[in-house]
């Protein structure tokens, strides 16, 4: 809230070097949530840095419209290598919101061009969050952020999220929140063009941790009822989750597929997303018949975006980077589960690979969440800040997103860090006053 905001002594990041950021008055703080879910290898990484200067004694941009430049071109043939198989084109465009918006009016026109006019709408999980343009606003689900647009937004299918620390069948779990989406799928299956999910792990939910075989549930149902899937990995992707892409821990293939963050290693702004040769050919056509896809962005496949993407792949390659991973969520998952899950006031310990949410609670043994008022969360980060670490809460969720190339010394640091500010947040006086 800016009329808060503007009374805080935030601080002005000045530089980057690996994991850590540095503000102008020269104080170090561990970058925990990799500045936004972007950083992957660390800021100023040399191959980065290097392949962007290359870049510039080239071309810094040229247009994609009519045209092509080198970077698009080997990135593109990159990721159709790398991605789930069936995905063999590639639409660029800049931010995760961007990329999730292509994939629905694609999915959209596709049926359009098919005939099949009536499959116009969409069904979303509960909570989700794609992005705040507008079309991916109608396929996101929280409401927090986006009850005020209602109007603006077009109708869609909503399915329940496997929220498993909620859940009310948590002991007898069969996956029931399934049916709920199978009897959507079941009932309108004529009218709906996709479902539109985040893989395994729903970040901005507060890092919800779907059950193993939700989500290649969720493919099996698409296919059967006849509607696309479009995935969002724009979070998961790059590693965050332990694999490459999400998709992988399940061997799911999707009819769409956005990345955005991690694309670059955090250097610039980059999205993509990738579709089928039956996709693609359904908009081929003479000119006359209107069958092209009307959508375009000026920055579509910045020449030096797509360099920082190469390089963030070739390091990926050369350093190993998810082999070397393994060992560093491992020990993230013991740290937590020995330290933080039996916290008093840490109600439910979420992790996939190295994306971790903290549910605060007041009371444990209840569930009972602490009222938005008291903003603890936000109490948190600022606490952290205070003791050299940069946090984002969500909600009463503390985040750790922490950049791919974080040591296991400097996990500990993080580990730390956080769990001293989550003590002294919460059995503070402030907040035990009203336990």
């Amino acid at each position: 809230q800016m009329q808060e905001y503007i009374g805080e002594d935030s601080p002005i990041i000045a530089k980057g070097d690996g994991v850590y950021l540095y503000d102008v008055d020269g104080t170090r703080y561990l970058d925990g949530v990799s500045s936004l879910w972007v950083t992957v290898h660390g800021h100023r990484h040399p191959v980065l840095n290097q392949a962007i200067k290359d870049q510039l004694d080239q071309i810094a941009h040229s247009t994609l419209l009519g045209l092509s430049n080198v970077p698009s071109v080997l990135l593109a043939k990159k990721l159709v290598e790398i991605t789930p198989p069936g995905l063999c084109k590639v639409f660029y465009s800049d931010n995760g919101s961007t990329a999730v918006e292509v994939a629905v009016k694609m999915a959209y026109q596709y049926w359009q061009l098919q005939g099949k006019r009536a499959k116009t709408k969409f069904v979303k999980l509960e909570e989700a969050y794609h992005g705040d343009t507008i079309g991916s606003v109608s396929v996101g689900g929280i409401g927090l952020f986006h009850q005020i647009f209602a109007r603006l937004l077009f109708p869609t299918y909503t399915a329940p999220a496997p929220h498993c620390y909620r859940c009310l069948n948590r002991e007898a779990c069969e996956m029931q929140c399934l049916d709920a989406m199978e009897e959507i799928l079941q009932n309108n299956g004529g009218e709906i063009a996709a479902v539109v999910m985040e893989p395994l792990i729903q970040g901005a939910a507060g890092m919800i941790v779907h059950p193993p075989g939700f989500f290649s549930r969720v493919r099996e149902l698409a296919s059967q009822y006849g509607v696309f899937l479009i995935v969002d990995e724009v979070a998961t992707g790059f590693g965050r989750t332990g694999k490459m892409f999400a998709c992988d821990h399940e061997g799911v293939s999707p009819d769409f597929l956005c990345l955005a963050k991690g694309i670059t290693g955090g250097y610039l702004p980059l999205a993509a997303t990738l579709t089928t040769e039956k996709i693609f050919n359904q908009f081929m056509g003479s000119y006359g018949e209107l069958k092209a896809f009307f959508h375009g962005h000026t920055y579509t496949g910045n020449p030096l975006a797509c360099a920082a993407a190469l390089a963030n792949l070739e390091t990926f390659d050369k350093e190993d980077t998810l082999t070397g991973l393994q060992e560093k969520i491992s020990h993230l998952e013991v740290s937590l589960n020995e330290r933080f899950a039996p916290h008093p006031h840490i109600g439910d310990v979420r992790q996939r690979g190295f994306m971790v949410g903290l549910e605060l609670v007041r009371d444990r043994t209840s569930g009972e969440p602490y009222p938005t008022a008291e903003r603890v969360g936000h109490k948190v980060i600022k606490e952290a800040r205070r003791l050299g670490a940069i946090l984002r809460p969500l909600g009463n969720v503390i985040v750790l997103m922490p950049p791919l190339a974080t040591t296991i010394q400097e996990l500990e640091e993080l580990l730390e860090i956080t769990y001293q500010a989550i003590d002294k947040v919460t059995r503070g006086p402030s907040v035990e006053a009203h336990a």
